[in-house]
């Protein structure tokens, strides 16, 4: 009996982890006959999967839940689940808010989206949430990837260090890695069905191993080097803490491991580090990236900033941008602090108000352009290595793909593959990508 072919439409949002648990929950619900369709209105299952980590993600998917109602409603049949980080904050509650809602599963859970759908479409009994602790998604799904080139590979779970400003601990749980055997053995399968890059993911892979004690991160990237037909090897997030030498002397000695490090240091000020709980000052990330520099020459170095946090101070800030001006990163992720129920920050007395985080904010992204450029100017007339990823999303003539060094280059097409490794002699750098020519 040939199994009925359904259709589901992901709605994904937030960090790099969520999308690559959509594939993995992709990988379960194909293997009950769910094939993935961009088209939410042709769907059987809509899932969702939430980020909660900023105000803006969150009120996106409450608006995207509104909208999924009229779907219901022409629909009868239509299943619509929520998951993630907001689902496990919210739990019921998101179906007290929208009961449309036909079930929710929190960040533990999410090896059971299989079980809960299968009986969701025999009974059809809605209202099913689950956000306890524990559990884990299965090893023996094989992810339904969205890209052919490039992987995400999550080398762990949840996170120990509770930084004042985040609510991952809390929505995650504590710290668990995956045992290295089951990570090397999803890259060579991902090796085998064609991808070229992998990227190790975890809230802090420097802490990697910590709970099993099989191999520590450094051991687990030495292996990862040696997976045949694995080119680039890529990882985050480093918490600057956790860093140590022996990763980066690995990165320097190794192969494919790419020379790219990115270490959020969220802050320039020393009294803004110490009440967001970071365990680290200025001077020590300061000698951080002075060992990268020195022991990985041309390694590029980029960072997540947040302005705007509780007691900020017309001083801090300009010890935040002094500190840009110092350690010159080759790109920031800058974000203004928002609030975060059950966290400790969203308590603190001396919150910013709005008005000044935007003008804080404008400031600093202003200063790290002109950063971003300068250092991109260097590379003119350069020719680097590039993993071609495909046709760029505006313009199928023009290419693009990626440096070791995690820069996006763009040239036009020659006839080149995905997947295939690029010679591309840098042309016109600009602020945020490289165009270049092909070379040979």
């Amino acid at each position: 009996m040939t199994q009925e072919t359904r259709l589901v439409k992901f709605l994904v949002y937030g960090c790099q982890m969520n999308f690559a648990e959509a594939e993995r929950m992709a990988g379960q619900l194909r293997e009950i006959g769910f094939e993935s369709t961009e088209d939410a209105e042709r769907a059987d299952l809509v899932l969702m999967h939430t980020c909660c980590v900023r105000e803006t993600a969150e009120g996106k998917a409450y608006g995207k839940i509104g909208e999924i109602k009229r779907l219901k409603r022409e629909k009868p049949s239509l299943l619509f689940g929520v998951t993630g980080c907001m689902a496990q904050k919210e739990s019921d509650a998101l179906i007290r808010r929208a009961p449309h809602i036909d079930f929710v599963l929190g960040t533990g859970r999410l090896g059971e989206i299989r079980r809960v759908v299968e009986e969701l479409l025999l009974d059809r009994v809605p209202h099913f949430v689950d956000v306890s602790e524990g559990g884990a998604l299965p090893e023996k799904v094989t992810p339904a990837r969205q890209g052919t080139v490039s992987a995400w590979v999550p080398i762990m779970y949840g996170c120990d260090n509770f930084c004042t400003y985040c609510i991952v601990p809390y929505v995650r749980g504590r710290e668990r890695s995956r045992r290295p055997e089951d990570i090397l053995a999803e890259m060579r399968d991902a090796a085998a069905r064609g991808v070229r890059e992998v990227t190790l993911l975890g809230q802090n892979v420097n802490s990697y191993g910590k709970d099993h004690k099989l191999a520590d991160f450094v051991d687990l990237l030495r292996e990862a080097d040696k997976v045949e037909g694995i080119e680039r090897v890529r990882f985050m997030t480093s918490h600057p803490k956790d860093l140590s030498e022996r990763l980066v002397e690995a990165v320097r000695y190794g192969k494919h491991l790419c020379e790219h490090f990115h270490l959020p240091v969220q802050h320039g000020s020393d009294s803004i580090l110490k009440v967001m709980n970071r365990n680290y000052t200025t001077e020590k990330y300061r000698e951080l990236a002075q060992a990268i520099r020195r022991e990985v020459p041309g390694a590029s170095l980029t960072t997540d900033l947040i302005v705007g946090f509780p007691g900020e101070t017309d001083a801090d800030v300009e010890a935040l941008l002094d500190f840009l001006r110092e350690i010159r990163y080759d790109a920031a992720y800058t974000f203004l602090y928002s609030p975060r129920s059950g966290t400790p920050a969203a308590k603190m007395d001396g919150q910013v108000p709005d008005e000044v985080k935007h003008e804080r904010l404008e400031r600093l992204m202003a200063l790290q352009n002109e950063i971003s450029l300068e250092i991109n100017e260097r590379l003119s007339g350069t020719v680097q290595e590039v993993l071609v990823e495909g046709p760029s999303r505006t313009d199928e003539t023009i290419w693009t793909g990626r440096t070791r060094t995690g820069k996006i280059v763009l040239w036009p097409h020659q006839g080149e593959t995905a997947g295939e490794l690029a010679r591309v002699k840098i042309t016109q750098p600009q602020t945020w990508v490289l165009k270049g020519e092909r070379l040979g």
